[in-house]
């Protein structure tokens, strides 16, 4: 039976479906951010697109993209507007939080990670640091090493999953015969999308198949593996296909890769609110760690009142950046 394992942990909530042992969707949702399903007063700044599109502003001061415009709208107007996609940050440019108007919508924040997966049918866990490690024990260390390298391993072949601003591409490499590689790596490439919670445009490079007869095959194979909606093309004969999934936020692969010390910082607190003893708790790590928890002070704050005891902050230089610790 699946279950959900959920932990309102400090700076982001956690959460992973596990099925028959198996983690088939893990999601992280950091605090804070605009978010997809929030509805909000906004102001328009500035046309964009002959009208088309705009820049606009919440009460915030934080920016989105307004799509479409209402019709003779002028810059300064203020309208209702509900968050269709979060803020994507991408390997050399930002794209802002992406709404459409609305009207007759009262302002109502966006559903966090909890309440999304508890609208699901399936029951949910939730987990206490004061418990046994069940994110640990059920493979979550593994799958952020996924998101983190976009190395993923199946029988027969690997898949190497890298970001670009066009698009997520999952590659499917192997030593198997090209058919029995591509069907496997389809399989894969499907639970992995899953898992990973890709979204919008998703390519995946087959092994060259002449055979379109084969071509269908491994795109139906694929379809077989695959969960919710989306549409794909179909394989053509360089091994290529296409496929798309709504897109309300970052990826775990983009969430991980994007910011990399926030990451590690918040995995230390996750690891220190799980640690013994009394009296002072001091965080030892990396000093962009140090720099991360003084520029959200907050976080330390939240470790303190959950622990119970005072926290301390050391620097060193020699450790990784993911190597640090508490005692």
């Amino acid at each position: 039976m699946a279950i959900w394992l959920y932990e309102d942990g400090i700076g982001e909530e956690r959460a992973l479906l596990n099925d028959q042992g198996r983690i088939v969707e893990a999601r992280i949702g950091r605090h804070g951010g605009v978010k997809a399903g929030m509805v909000a007063r906004a102001k328009l700044v500035k046309q964009l697109a002959a009208g088309k599109r705009g820049i606009g502003q919440l009460d915030d001061g934080a920016d989105l993209l307004i799509s479409p415009l209402p019709k003779a709208v002028s810059e300064g107007a203020a309208m209702m507007v509900e968050i269709r996609r979060a803020a994507i940050a991408e390997k050399g440019r930002f794209k802002l939080p992406l709404a459409r108007p609305v009207e007759d919508r009262q302002a109502q924040a966006a559903p966090t990670v909890l309440e999304l997966i508890s609208g699901q049918g399936i029951e949910v866990r939730r987990c206490h640091a004061y418990e046994a490690d069940h994110f640990a024990e059920a493979g979550w260390y593994d799958v952020i090493e996924e998101a983190q390298s976009g190395v993923i391993g199946f029988d027969g072949g690997t898949l190497f999953v890298a970001i670009t601003p066009a698009m997520t591409l999952i590659d499917v490499d192997g030593e198997l015969p090209p058919l029995a590689l591509a069907m496997a790596g389809a399989e894969a490439a499907a639970k992995a999308v899953r898992r990973l919670d890709l979204q919008g445009s998703i390519g995946i490079d087959f092994p060259g198949l002449p055979s379109k007869a084969d071509r269908q095959m491994v795109a139906e194979a694929l379809d077989a593996a695959m969960t919710g909606d989306f549409e794909r093309t179909a394989v053509n004969g360089f091994g290529l296909l296409q496929l798309v999934k709504r897109r309300t936020g970052p990826s775990l692969p983009e969430i991980m890769q994007h910011a990399r010390t926030k990451g590690h910082a918040l995995d230390l607190l996750r690891r220190a609110e799980r640690s013994n003893g009394s009296g002072d708790l001091r965080l030892v790590c990396h000093p962009a760690l140090i720099r991360s928890f003084e520029k959200n002070s907050g976080w330390t704050d939240e470790l303190a009142r959950r622990m119970g005891r005072p926290i301390r902050l050391h620097s060193d230089s020699k450790l990784a950046i993911g190597g640090g610790y508490a005692e």
